[in-house]
Protein backbone atom coordinates (compact mmCIF):
# COMPACT_ATOMS: atom_id res chain seq x y z
CA UNK A 1 0.00 0.00 0.00
CA UNK A 2 1.48 3.30 -1.22
CA UNK A 3 1.56 5.72 1.51
CA UNK A 4 2.19 9.23 1.13
CA UNK A 5 3.28 12.15 3.99
CA UNK A 6 3.53 15.94 3.12
CA UNK A 7 5.34 18.10 5.17
CA UNK A 8 6.82 21.65 5.19
CA UNK A 9 3.46 24.02 4.93
CA UNK A 10 3.10 27.06 6.99
CA UNK A 11 2.62 31.01 6.81
CA UNK A 12 4.71 33.24 4.88
CA UNK A 13 5.02 36.47 3.57
CA UNK A 14 4.12 37.05 -0.41
CA UNK A 15 7.57 37.07 -2.36
CA UNK A 16 8.50 34.45 0.07
CA UNK A 17 9.44 30.92 -0.27
CA UNK A 18 8.58 27.54 1.51
CA UNK A 19 9.80 24.23 0.50
CA UNK A 20 7.25 21.28 0.90
CA UNK A 21 8.21 17.69 1.19
CA UNK A 22 6.09 14.52 0.02
CA UNK A 23 7.90 11.29 1.95
CA UNK A 24 6.13 8.13 -0.25
CA UNK A 25 6.19 4.52 0.64
CA UNK A 26 5.25 1.18 -0.50
CA UNK A 27 5.67 1.58 -4.24
CA UNK A 28 5.80 -2.20 -5.43
CA UNK A 29 7.33 -1.11 -8.57
CA UNK A 30 9.74 0.99 -9.61
CA UNK A 31 8.44 3.43 -11.90
CA UNK A 32 5.69 5.93 -11.12
CA UNK A 33 4.91 9.37 -11.04
CA UNK A 34 4.36 12.02 -8.71
CA UNK A 35 2.79 15.23 -8.55
CA UNK A 36 1.69 17.78 -6.66
CA UNK A 37 -2.03 19.55 -6.67
CA UNK A 38 -3.59 21.88 -4.13
CA UNK A 39 -7.24 23.54 -3.44
CA UNK A 40 -7.67 27.06 -2.31
CA UNK A 41 -10.86 28.07 -0.37
CA UNK A 42 -13.97 27.85 -2.77
CA UNK A 43 -11.83 26.30 -5.83
CA UNK A 44 -11.33 22.94 -7.31
CA UNK A 45 -8.78 21.20 -6.97
CA UNK A 46 -6.05 21.54 -9.43
CA UNK A 47 -2.82 20.74 -10.73
CA UNK A 48 0.96 22.31 -9.69
CA UNK A 49 3.92 19.98 -11.16
CA UNK A 50 4.45 16.52 -11.21
CA UNK A 51 7.63 14.21 -12.25
CA UNK A 52 8.31 10.71 -13.72
CA UNK A 53 10.65 8.66 -11.52
CA UNK A 54 12.30 6.70 -14.56
CA UNK A 55 13.30 9.74 -16.64
CA UNK A 56 13.38 12.90 -14.19
CA UNK A 57 10.83 14.43 -16.34
CA UNK A 58 9.03 17.50 -14.97
CA UNK A 59 5.88 19.46 -15.82
CA UNK A 60 4.76 22.64 -14.17
CA UNK A 61 1.10 24.66 -14.70
CA UNK A 62 1.72 27.76 -16.49
CA UNK A 63 1.13 29.97 -13.07
CA UNK A 64 4.05 28.49 -11.35
CA UNK A 65 6.70 28.21 -14.30
CA UNK A 66 10.16 30.08 -13.13
CA UNK A 67 8.98 30.36 -9.84
CA UNK A 68 8.21 26.40 -8.54
CA UNK A 69 10.92 23.60 -9.09
CA UNK A 70 10.40 19.79 -7.89
CA UNK A 71 12.44 17.30 -7.66
CA UNK A 72 12.76 14.04 -5.60
CA UNK A 73 15.73 11.52 -3.69
CA UNK A 74 16.31 8.09 -4.62
CA UNK A 75 13.47 7.69 -7.62
CA UNK A 76 12.89 4.56 -8.70
CA UNK A 77 13.02 3.11 -4.93
CA UNK A 78 10.72 1.80 -3.41
CA UNK A 79 10.41 5.16 -1.42
CA UNK A 80 11.00 8.10 -2.81
CA UNK A 81 11.04 11.67 -1.20
CA UNK A 82 9.93 14.20 -3.92
CA UNK A 83 10.42 18.19 -2.72
CA UNK A 84 8.30 21.09 -4.27
CA UNK A 85 10.58 24.52 -4.15
CA UNK A 86 7.99 27.23 -4.09
CA UNK A 87 9.87 30.82 -4.44
CA UNK A 88 8.10 34.40 -4.71
CA UNK A 89 5.08 33.00 -3.25
CA UNK A 90 1.83 35.08 -3.92
CA UNK A 91 -1.27 35.28 -2.21
CA UNK A 92 -3.00 33.39 -4.64
CA UNK A 93 -1.12 30.69 -3.87
CA UNK A 94 -3.00 29.80 -0.36
CA UNK A 95 -4.47 26.48 -0.42
CA UNK A 96 -3.97 22.93 0.96
CA UNK A 97 -1.09 21.51 -0.93
CA UNK A 98 -1.49 17.66 -1.23
CA UNK A 99 1.07 14.89 -2.83
CA UNK A 100 -0.46 12.05 -5.37
CA UNK A 101 1.17 9.46 -6.99
CA UNK A 102 0.31 6.86 -9.38
CA UNK A 103 1.72 3.98 -11.40
CA UNK A 104 3.72 4.11 -14.93
CA UNK A 105 5.09 7.09 -16.72
CA UNK A 106 4.17 6.67 -20.31
CA UNK A 107 0.97 8.32 -19.72
CA UNK A 108 2.54 11.65 -19.01
CA UNK A 109 3.38 12.63 -22.71
CA UNK A 110 -0.50 11.26 -24.10
CA UNK A 111 -2.63 12.52 -21.44
CA UNK A 112 -2.79 16.06 -19.00
CA UNK A 113 -0.28 15.29 -16.51
CA UNK A 114 -2.44 17.40 -14.12
CA UNK A 115 -5.48 14.90 -14.49
CA UNK A 116 -6.98 14.00 -11.37
CA UNK A 117 -8.35 10.93 -11.98
CA UNK A 118 -5.43 9.55 -13.05
CA UNK A 119 -3.54 9.61 -9.63
CA UNK A 120 -4.53 6.83 -7.34
CA UNK A 121 -2.54 7.39 -4.19
CA UNK A 122 -3.22 11.06 -1.98
CA UNK A 123 -1.76 12.22 0.98
CA UNK A 124 -3.69 14.46 3.81
CA UNK A 125 -2.50 17.64 2.54
CA UNK A 126 -0.16 20.55 4.00
CA UNK A 127 -1.47 23.64 4.66
CA UNK A 128 0.22 27.15 2.82
CA UNK A 129 -0.61 30.40 3.18
CA UNK A 130 0.98 33.27 1.55
CA UNK A 131 -0.08 36.85 3.70
CA UNK A 132 1.59 39.87 5.18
Amino acid sequence: QVQLVESGGGLVQPGGSLRLSCAASGFGLNYYTMGWFRQAPGKEREGVSCISSTDGSKYYVDSVKDRFAISGDNAGGTNWTVYLQMNNLKSEGTAVYYCAATYGTGWLTIKNPFDLSSYDFWGQGTQVTVSS
